[in-house]
C-alpha cells in the first residue's frame, strides 16, 4: 500500500509540469463564447467580430452562443460553472459584472468566479429624446423636471439595466425627480420612444444610432467623460454642467474563474492584436466602443471599480431589483 501511495504521488509530481505547460496553451477544439443578449445587440455583434478574427488566429472554430435573459446573468452563470480549459468564454457585459451583482445575490461570484482576459471596449449611452420634445439640451431638461417633479418619463431596457442607472444618477445629481419606464429591451422602448409614448431615454450609443442618423431621436449628450469620434458635436454630461458624470457600457472577455492564468494570458495577447486591426478598429468606432485593450489586471481592476461605482448609485437611489 506504501508503495502504491509512494508510486502515485510520484506520478503526480511528474505529470504536475505538464498541466501547467498545458494550461498555457491555446484549447485545441472549438471554442464558445457566450453571450447574455439576443442576436443583433451590441455584445452579439462586438463578441461575432472578435471571434472571428481569433477563430482565423487560433485556426480553431468560436461560435458565439446567445444564452439571453436575466440581464446577461443567465449567461454568467452558465460560464462561471463551465471548465478552466479555456473551451468556454463569455463576453462579459456591465449588468452581470457590475450592476446586478450590487442589486441582488446571485448563484455566481462577479469576481472570484472569472478570469479576466481583456476589456474590450468601452461605449458611452446617449441622452436622446423624441422630435417632439421641448427640452433638447441638458440645462433645458433640467428645468423642465424642476417644473414637473415626477411627471417628466424615461424609457430603459429594464429596471437595473445600465440605461436605469444612468438616469437614476442622473437624478441624484440633477436634484430632480422623474418616472422611470422600464421595457424588456432597447428595441420596444425606442419604438414607444420616438412614438411620444415616452419622452426621454439614456440609451446604449449602438442602438440609439440608428433613429438618430434618421433625425427621429435628438441627442442632448453622451454619458463619457470625453466625447466618442463617432459624436463630435454632442456635449457630454460634464460638459453641460454634470461634472465626473460617467455611465457607460462596457464588453471584456473573461473565463471561468478556474481557467489558468497562463492561458488567460496567452489570449490577453491576441485579443490586443485583434483590438488593433485596422478593419476591427472601424467596426469598433462605428458602435463608440473606445478604450479596449490592457493586460488582465487592468480589466480585473476596472471591473472591481466598476462594481463599486455602481452598487453605490444603487444604494444611494434606493434602486430594488424586480422580484
Amino acid at each position: 500500500m506504501q508503495r502504491r501511495t509512494f508510486t502515485a504521488g510520484v506520478a503526480a509530481t511528474l505529470a504536475a509540469p505538464l498541466v501547467r505547460a498545458q494550461g498555457s496553451n491555446l484549447p485545441t477544439g472549438p471554442i464558445r463564447i457566450i453571450v447574455g443578449f439576443a442576436p443583433g445587440g451590441g455584445t452579439d455583434i462586438l463578441s461575432r467580430v472578435i471571434g472571428q478574427k481569433l477563430g482565423e488566429m487560433w485556426k480553431t472554430q468560436i461560435i458565439v452562443e446567445n444564452r439571453a435573459g436575466a440581464s446577461g446573468t443567465i449567461a454568467a452563470d452558465l460560464v462561471a460553472k463551465s471548465p478552466g480549459d479555456g473551451t468556454v468564454l463569455h463576453m462579459a457585459h456591465i449588468n452581470s459584472h457590475a450592476i446586478v451583482p450590487g442589486l441582488q445575490k446571485l448563484n455566481y461570484d462577479a469576481e472570484k468566479d472569472f478570469q479576466p482576459i481583456t476589456l474590450v471596449g468601452v461605449t458611452p449611452n446617449l441622452l436622446i429624446c423624441n422630435e417632439q420634445q421641448p427640452a433638447k439640451t441638458v440645462k433645458d431638461l433640467v428645468e423642465l423636471c424642476k417644473k414637473n417633479p415626477g411627471k417628466i418619463s424615461f424609457g430603459s431596457a429594464g429596471n437595473g439595466s445600465a440605461q436605469h442607472l444612468a438616469l437614476e444618477m442622473f437624478m441624484l445629481q440633477a436634484g430632480v425627480k422623474a418616472i422611470h419606464v422600464p421595457y424588456k429591451g432597447s428595441g420596444p422602448m425606442l419604438t414607444d420612444l420616438i412614438g411620444g409614448q415616452i419622452q426621454y431615454s439614456f440609451d446604449t450609443m449602438t442602438a440609439a444610432t440608428p433613429h438618430v442618423k434618421s433625425g427621429k431621436a435628438i441627442p442632448l449628450a453622451q454619458t463619457r467623460q470625453a466625447r466618442v469620434k463617432g459624436y463630435p458635436n454632442v456635449p457630454t454630461m460634464a460638459e453641460s454642467g454634470f461634472p465626473g458624470f460617467e455611465a457607460t457600457t462596457w464588453y471584456g472577455l473573461v473565463g471561468p474563474g478556474r481557467m489558468p492564468v497562463a492561458m488567460a494570458k496567452r489570449m490577453n495577447e491576441d485579443v490586443n492584436k485583434v483590438l488593433r486591426m485596422p478593419d476591427v478598429m472601424e467596426k469598433l468606432e462605428a458602435s463608440g466602443a473606445e478604450d479596449g485593450g490592457g493586460s488582465t489586471e487592468k480589466f480585473a481592476q476596472f471591473m472591481k471599480t466598476e462594481q463599486a461605482k455602481w452598487a453605490k448609485v444603487i444604494k444611494d437611489a434606493g434602486v430594488k431589483a424586480e422580484i
